[in-house]
């Protein structure tokens, strides 16, 4: 067994002190290399250096210049490229497209250090820099965007990531056991085509007889059949995307209904080739989160940077990842079309074994973990009773619109784990940051109580998101009594606890669905809980989203006759902003005419239940 590198290598004479005369792949990647789990390209590479493979990084190269691209040498096997842990357009621009001044995975937070849609320059100055190079892609950029997809920033449909970037193969979601299989598949010179690798993505020019065509135009919530494997699932093309966009909710409706383990493969015509995807792969074991997760990570920037801070290592250097996955289901979010909707757990022994090692390699370490928690805080080691049933289920969530029979909502795991991480010597405390899915906690009284006493610092990240019951429905959420009930347990529970603590509600403006009203509505709403937020969501509308095909078609998106009003244009979007922030001055002028227009003037005035005051200046004239 090799020993590990105390970091992947960045340069030859980095590879030159561990021996190496080459590299069998290289990672290139949009972000500053951070050797820590919460980076995607340390495991990846970690992962890959596990198996016996020699690997390198190039972070954050000069995609002006080839030559930057050239740094490591031609790699034996292939270049792995991402983004990075973001979409690189979603970390340039905000929902209302202006451009950031920030990037949090850059050393000092510079902006500019990685080019717009990275995945597709990276690869083309691979093939640039080496031609006949074999390429993958890989990350949340790429996987997202491995169907024809909406770009909000072009305003336009796209062909699938992999034709652009004019890369070999494309791996999404859970990347580790497909770029391992990957690599030893190119040892061999096998071509991965029509393999059943799970997680995968490639381009051919026919589909093999043996396999059965389910049309899309067949099919429906009844019709769509996943326990054929010798079928694969026809999507609308991205022609057909392109010339009418109700064809992008379809596609999205049945890719979501289809990305399950297990699943026949999706095809996807462009042009004259096809796109294949097959399904995700089965969601990892425990044991295979546990060896992940304990590989022999540095927990640090790279050497390189200085004395010069990353500042998303900063936030999470000191945080434990307990799980992966989410089976809420809001269709806003894309964590069940990258990580699936299967909730993959880490062991106790495991997180313990992090923490002590947080403990020992963290700088000025303080003595609180600063998060244990996942893409959700409370959904560890949770999960359907009857998976073996998966194929078959209709549900797009296990939550909404109740919480499924099915479901496993046991917290006590959970529990014992917070317990258990406490009791470690030296360790003040931990928090949880991760939001917590508060339907899901009110199955927990016990929860409730030792999430107040030992765990918030007082405050407490909860996503309510909306007031109004047919936004929430669109959006998939619970109803907004569901949060008034756990607002009241919290209350409670911290009051138990002799402290004084408070939640802070996320709420989401211009989702589609929803109106001007709507947003009066939730102000209102606001008001009366006299809360005052700042922090403002604007629907952003990234790819392979429930939302963002109705966003793009006007359509439901699992009844396709129906349509969905659509608040679009900056105008319109920045303006429910504003009638959310009515405590704001600024905005006050703008918020009286469109109460006007929307016949609410009685909400203008100094009454308990108006949302500003009158013009003072008008009223002096």
């Amino acid at each position: 067994m090799k020993s590990s590198a105390p970091f992947l290598p960045t340069t030859r004479k980095q590879m030159k002190q561990l021996g190496w005369d080459q590299c069998d792949i290289i990672i290139v990647t949009g972000d500053a290399y951070v050797d820590h789990p919460g980076f995607g390209c340390a495991i990846i590479g970690r992962v890959l250096e596990s198996q016996g493979f020699r690997v390198g990084i190039i972070p954050q190269p000069d995609w002006r210049n080839k030559d930057a691209f050239k740094i490591l040498g031609k790699p034996g096997l292939f270049f792995g490229v991402t983004a990075g842990n973001m979409d690189s357009m979603v970390n340039h621009y905000t929902s209302e497209r202006h451009v950031r001044d920030k990037d949090a995975y850059s050393p000092d937070g510079q902006a500019g250090l990685r080019p717009n849609r990275a995945s597709i320059v990276y690869a083309q100055k691979c093939r640039e820099a080496y031609p006949g190079s074999y390429i993958i892609l890989g990350g949340i950029e790429c996987g997202l965007r491995r169907f024809a997809h909406y770009d909000f920033w072009s305003d336009k449909i796209r062909r699938s990531i992999l034709f652009d970037a004019k890369a070999d193969l494309l791996i999404y979601g859970n990347a580790e056991r497909a770029i391992v299989e990957m690599a030893r598949l190119l040892i061999n010179q096998q071509s991965p085509q029509y393999t059943k690798i799970p997680g995968i993505a490639f381009s051919c020019s026919e589909i093999p007889e043996t396999y059965q065509i389910q049309e899309f135009s067949d099919m429906d919530r009844k019709t769509l059949d996943l326990k054929q494997p010798s079928s694969v699932i026809k999507l609308s093309s991205f022609e057909e995307i392109k010339v009418n966009p109700k064809y992008l909710s379809q596609a999205t409706y049945i890719a979501y209904m289809a990305t399950k383990p297990g699943a026949p493969s999706l095809i996807q015509k462009h042009d004259n080739r096809f796109l294949w995807v097959n399904a995700p792969p089965q969601p990892l074991t425990t044991q295979e989160m546990d060896c992940i997760y304990n590989l022999p990570y540095a927990r640090l920037p790279h050497p390189m940077y200085g004395k010069s801070k990353i500042p998303a290592f900063e936030m999470i250097k000191d945080s434990i990842t307990l799980m992966r996955g989410c089976f809420g289901g809001c269709s806003f979010c894309s964590i069940a079309m990258h990580e699936g909707r299967i909730i993959q757990s880490r062991s106790v022994e495991s997180v313990i074994k992090e923490v002590k090692a947080i403990k020992k390699q963290s700088p000025k370490f303080s003595g609180y973990i600063s998060d244990l928690g996942g893409p959700t805080a409370n959904m560890y080691m949770m999960g359907c009773g009857q998976l073996e049933k998966y194929l078959e289920c209709p549900r797009l969530s296990c939550l909404y619109p109740k919480i499924c029979k099915h479901l496993n909502t046991d917290h006590s795991p959970l529990i014992d784990l917070y317990r258990k991480v406490n009791k470690i010597p030296g360790i003040k405390g931990a928090w949880v940051a991760s939001g917590v899915r508060y339907d899901l906690a009110l199955k927990s009284s016990e929860y409730i109580d030792i999430l107040a006493r030992n765990h918030v610092g007082g405050y407490l990240k909860i996503a309510p998101e909306h007031s109004e019951a047919h936004c929430l429905k669109l959006m998939m959420k619970p109803e907004i009594n569901t949060y008034e009930i756990f607002e009241r347990q919290f209350k409670k529970s911290s009051q138990k606890a002799g402290k004084k603590q408070y939640l802070i509600p996320y709420m989401m403006c211009a989702h589609p669905g929803t109106d001007h009203k709507d947003m009066v509505a939730l102000a209102q709403w606001l008001k009366n809980k006299n809360l005052k937020i700042d922090q403002v969501q604007i629907f952003l509308p990234t790819p392979l989203t429930l939302s963002t095909s109705m966003y793009v078609s006007g359509k439901h998106f699992n009844n396709f006759k129906k349509s969905v009003s659509v608040p679009k244009g900056g105008r319109a979007r920045s303006i429910q902003k504003m009638i959310l922030r009515y405590h704001d001055k600024n905005n006050w002028d703008e918020i009286r005419k469109i109460l006007y227009r929307l016949k609410l003037s009685h909400l203008i005035g100094y009454g308990k239940d108006c949302l500003v005051p009158k013009n003072i200046k008008l009223l002096q004239i």
